[in-house]
């Protein structure tokens, strides 16, 4: 009696990414094939298994109690695999974080960075909301307690947030404004990413906010910096992305700084996990975000 035919690791593949994708287009982008493919990869596989794997409706696909169980599956041996690879043949870590982040905490103390750890190869990504981590190949990544972490990865507490009220020397000058309840006849800068940051602030303050005025919005915290060191009025923003102009006195900051309802957390990839430059550089993070 022969054995039957076992499906092609393509087809599986093909309905793994379906799996995590949701969607056919979205997975034949993934694995860079049309969508006709994957939908002979999915035929393929069910009429070698003989069950319904998936069902397809208007908002997507849908997996049956055996498609979950096959997709649970196939995940935990397609990340073996990668992770597999990568002991053989490391690639360079590769840290994600928000743009501001980057620019503002990461970027002044990379030259720390590669003189404690010279053998160290560090590659840099923007990012701020989820991350597939086998799709993407991100090894490390820092990001805001509030985001929903990827499957089984348990975020590591790096820090809180401290946030306070910044201007510029001269606009503090000139403005008047000498308690808090003095802003709420100035101009008031916020992100888009952070519409609530002055009414938090507020509330750590424990001071009614209720009298706020319209806020003039930015697209992110790096362009909401600038705008306060140029003059253009008070920025609510997290301590750690204005270090380096408060020290040089570009920007003032003269009620201080409470701690925000915000935490900084990292999530480091299973394939990143067991690397011994992965457990240097969650070190080296934490110490800096802890001695800043």
């Amino acid at each position: 009696m022969s054995s039957p035919a076992r499906p092609s690791l393509n087809a599986l593949r093909a309905f793994e990414m379906i799996a995590r994708k949701g969607t056919f287009s979205d997975a034949a982008d993934a694995l860079c094939v049309t969508h006709g493919a994957i939908s002979r990869h999915i035929r393929s596989l069910e009429d070698s298994l003989g069950v319904v794997l998936l069902t397809r409706n208007a908002h997507g696909t849908r997996l049956t109690p055996e498609g979950a169980r096959l997709a649970a599956g196939l995940s935990r041996a397609f990340a073996l695999i990668q992770e597999s690879i990568d002991e053989v043949r490391p690639r360079p870590l590769e840290l994600s974080c928000s743009a501001s982040i980057m620019m503002h905490w990461l970027l002044p103390r990379l030259a720390k960075l590669h003189s404690s750890f010279p053998t160290m190869e560090l590659g840099l990504r923007t990012g701020h909301g989820p991350i597939d981590f086998a799709q993407e190949g991100v090894s490390v990544a820092i990001r805001l307690d509030s985001i929903e972490p990827p499957p089984g990865i348990e975020p590591i507490a790096l820090t809180n947030e401290w946030v306070g009220a910044i201007c510029s020397p001269d606009y503090l000058a000139t403005s008047g404004v000498r308690d808090v309840s003095d802003l709420s006849k100035e101009r008031l800068l916020t992100t888009k990413t952070r519409p609530q940051a002055w009414k938090d602030w507020y509330s750590s303050l424990q001071v009614d906010a209720s009298d706020l005025l319209e806020m003039e919005f930015f697209e992110h915290f790096y362009l909401l910096i600038q705008a306060a060191k140029v003059g253009l009025g008070f920025a609510c923003v997290p301590r750690m992305l204005v270090e380096a102009e408060l020290e040089s006195g570009a920007l003032v900051a003269p009620f201080g700084f409470v701690q925000g309802a915000a935490k900084l957390v990292l999530w480091v990839s299973p394939n990143a996990r067991l690397r011994s430059d992965t457990a240097d550089l969650e070190k080296w993070i934490r110490k800096e975000m802890s001695d800043s």
